[in-house]
């Protein structure tokens, strides 16, 4: 990668150079020539102008003003014939410029200019005026020459620059590979620092998500593995006492019971199922709407028997008004179970469950009449407190299910207690 960038730079470089500097060079070469015409030019004017009385008078100019180096001049008569000076005895250009107009040319080696002599508006001579041409083309190649040095040198600091900015992309990049190599190894805490470079840093940013993702998602693997345990903990004993009922009663009272052990296998194989679909989903993963009419309806099957064996009642009320959830209908089962059997098992009295409207959330209350819970809700809520009356487990494992939908698990009274589920709505 790097030898690469630093290639595509070289070659832009070299292709920016020579589309500009070739137009450029020969520009320069055309300027020159017009340059030095220019010069030959005003040296001819000026030699004009000083044998002008001379050749008016038909004599020969006796002396030629100095011209520069390497620059040969010669005057003409009007006949075209020379009379002094340095050139061929007759000249083409000459006889162009007696015709009162500015004649240039090359002759050989040389770059030609002839212009007229005037006297009065009279043409009555000309002055040719010539120097070689490879003054001008010397003058060209040093130009020619410092162009390309200077077309060198920038090619030498884009190899230079191309090089560091190579470094510089391609660096983070095998740190990012190193990163996805550790993280395909199992390391889950590695992460990518920012570079200031967008792309790399979008990498980056979605790998250091992924890598916090995985290892979230393990934690709560790990972590499940004991919740689960503790959500088939009731299940499993009501299966174990139906099933002990079912040996002391006559064979249709047993088979009643086992259809009964059936269902709860059942409902065991979906918590199990739930359990390890929300240990493993992302939060917000499940976008349907919170199915509550069905999930109320189980409550009202699976808790009413079960708390009216023990002299208590089951109540449930719906706001009319309760928006939909976009929580997901597992994870709420499972919180409420957990609330529910605290309820049964730690309370007493009237088991209420309330759904109502709590402004931008739905509300899901869960009370009963037992005396009041003394526990501070941060230990409450601490996963296996020393201070909590059960396992320490339920409680924990439901606000984290609550807060993984982005939800939210509280104890809003103490006395009489009462615990408030609020799940996200749409938006």
């Amino acid at each position: 990668m790097r030898t690469r960038i630093v290639g595509l730079a070289v070659l832009t470089s070299v292709l920016a150079i020579g589309l500009f500097g070739l137009p450029l060079a020969l520009g320069i070469a055309q300027y020159a020539m017009l340059d030095e015409q220019s010069k030959l030019v005003r040296v001819a004017d000026a030699t004009a102008i000083a044998v002008s009385p001379e050749l008016h008078d038909h004599d020969v100019p006796s002396e030629i003003p100095a011209a520069r180096d390497n620059t040969a001049l010669a005057v003409y008569d009007r006949d075209g014939t020379r009379v002094t000076g340095d050139g061929p005895a007759r000249d083409e250009l000459v006889r162009q410029a007696l015709s009162g107009d500015t004649a240039t040319g090359m002759d050989g080696a040389n770059l030609v200019v002839a212009v007229a002599v005037t006297h009065e508006s009279d043409v009555i001579g000309a002055v040719r005026a010539a120097s070689p041409r490879a003054v001008v083309y010397d003058q060209v190649r040093m130009a020619w020459l410092a162009m390309g040095g200077l077309g060198l040198l920038a090619v030498g600091l884009v190899w230079l620059l191309a090089r560091r900015q190579a470094r510089r992309l391609a660096g983070p990049l095998e740190e990012l590979s190193g990163t996805a190599r550790r993280l395909g190894d199992g390391d889950f805490s590695v992460r990518n620092d920012p570079v200031a470079i967008p792309e790399i840093d979008a990498v980056g940013r979605s790998l250091n998500r992924t890598a916090s993702r995985l290892d979230d998602m393990l934690a709560r693997e790990r972590s499940f593995s004991a919740d689960a345990s503790h959500q088939l903990r009731t299940p499993l004993t009501g299966l174990r006492l139906r099933l002990e009922a079912a040996l002391d009663r006559p064979e249709h009272e047993a088979h009643r019971a086992i259809a009964q052990a059936i269902a709860d296998v059942d409902r065991l194989e979906r918590t199990i199922a739930e359990l390890l679909a929300l240990a493993r989903d992302a939060p917000h993963a499940n976008s349907a709407p919170l199915d509550l009419a069905a999930l109320l309806a189980e409550i009202e099957t699976g808790w009413r028997d079960r708390l009216a064996a023990e002299h208590r009642e089951l109540r449930i009320t719906v706001d009319p008004c309760a928006p939909e959830s976009t929580a997901s209908t597992a994870a709420v089962r499972q919180v409420l179970t957990v609330l529910l059997d605290n309820a049964a098992t730690h309370g007493s009295g009237t088991v209420t469950v309330t759904v109502r409207d709590a402004t931008e959330a739905l509300a899901i209350d869960i009370t009963d009449e037992g005396p009041g819970i003394t526990t501070p809700e941060p230990a409450l809520f601490t996963r296996r407190s020393t201070r909590a009356t059960g396992h320490g487990i339920g409680l924990p494992l439901a606000r984290s299910l609550a807060e993984a939908e982005g939800g939210r698990l509280t104890l809003t009274h103490p006395s009489p207690p009462t615990f408030t589920l609020l799940t996200p709505v749409p938006r």
